[in-house]
């Protein structure tokens, strides 16, 4: 028992549930996996940053999507794999607050990233001509600043509705610290909190498949029209692409926010559903993108040969 004045207080995450037989299997795997996504972003970043012909608003705002997803994977592994190889499931109270920041940062900002490229291929399908003149440089800025700010300013205030709670609880619900985990190890009346997390789910999950369900509309009913069928082909492949991504996203984040607000959900469904959050939406993305967007496959080869040989 203690409350949030304690900040050395020590919580205890869900079990992992693993056999002696299994500890190392599992470490390396896990490490296997952070090793990948980190690698994969990377070659991402490192692509587009030396890739002159990829300075483009298209990939100018996919850059932000490989930090976000190593924000989110390092998020969860670094302290997964600890505790794997070690058996330990405490961690701070400080130390929870941080990967529960981490992760809905991660969560967030890959839904504003996703929405403001949904915007670009919107423009760029719908109004070729006036391409140049909207996405320009000083459009590109505001828009990433923006993206950057409205996620620390979101999810700052979720967490900060914290400091006017008592903690009561030790025992993490989930295997990471997330905001509902959170919430149920206090004693005090959580109202506000739980209508922020609404609000919050509303104004993100619900503006972002707005930005999405319009600009793809409108990009279907132009490719339907056109009568260039390489540039459809060309549309069709990239928007595929971003939807894609977005589905995974979007599908894995509803599924596990609804998990939390239903108690008939089985426990083991709900840790499933969250640890697939930080999974396949930081290993999927740079994969699909590298492969299915034929100017970052092109610059990726290119980087590797020079880089290898």
């Amino acid at each position: 028992m203690y409350t949030n004045a304690s900040s050395a207080a020590l919580l205890t995450l869900e079990t992992l549930g693993l056999s002696n037989a299994y500890v190392y299997p599992a470490f390396l795997f896990g490490t296997l996996t952070y090793m990948c996504i980190m690698f994969f972003n990377l070659l991402v970043l490192i692509t587009i940053a030396c890739s002159a012909k990829l300075h483009r608003p298209m990939f100018i705002l996919l850059f932000s999507l490989p930090i976000s997803d190593m924000l989110g994977a390092t998020a969860l592994f670094p302290q997964l794999v600890y505790s794997i190889v070690t058996q330990n499931r405490l961690i701070s109270l400080p130390g929870c607050f941080v990967q529960a920041f981490l992760v809905h940062f991660y969560g967030t900002g890959n839904l504003l990233i996703l929405s403001a490229m949904a915007y670009d291929r919107y423009i760029a399908i719908c109004c070729p001509l006036r391409y140049s003149a909207i996405m320009t440089p000083l459009c590109l800025v505001r828009m990433i600043i923006f993206i950057w700010l409205l996620n620390f300013s979101v999810i700052g205030t979720l967490f900060l509705l914290f400091k006017r709670l008592r903690f009561c609880r030790t025992n993490i619900v989930d295997l990471y610290c997330n905001n509902p985990s959170l919430l149920k190890l206090t004693c005090d009346n959580t109202s506000v909190n739980n209508y922020y997390g609404i609000f919050f789910i509303v104004f993100l999950q619900g503006g972002s498949l707005s930005i999405i369900l319009y600009t793809y509309a409108q990009i279907l009913r132009t490719c339907v029209m056109t009568n260039q069928p390489d540039a459809r082909k060309k549309a069709i492949q990239t928007c595929g692409t971003h939807l894609t991504i977005y589905l995974i996203l979007q599908i894995n984040t509803l599924a596990t926010l609804l998990a939390h607000r239903f108690e008939s959900v089985s426990p083991l469904l709900r840790r499933a559903l969250g640890v697939s959050v930080l999974i396949f939406p930081p290993f999927l993305d740079p994969v699909i993108y590298g492969l299915k967007t034929k100017e970052l496959k092109q610059s990726i080869r290119i980087f590797l040969k020079r880089n290898v040989n």
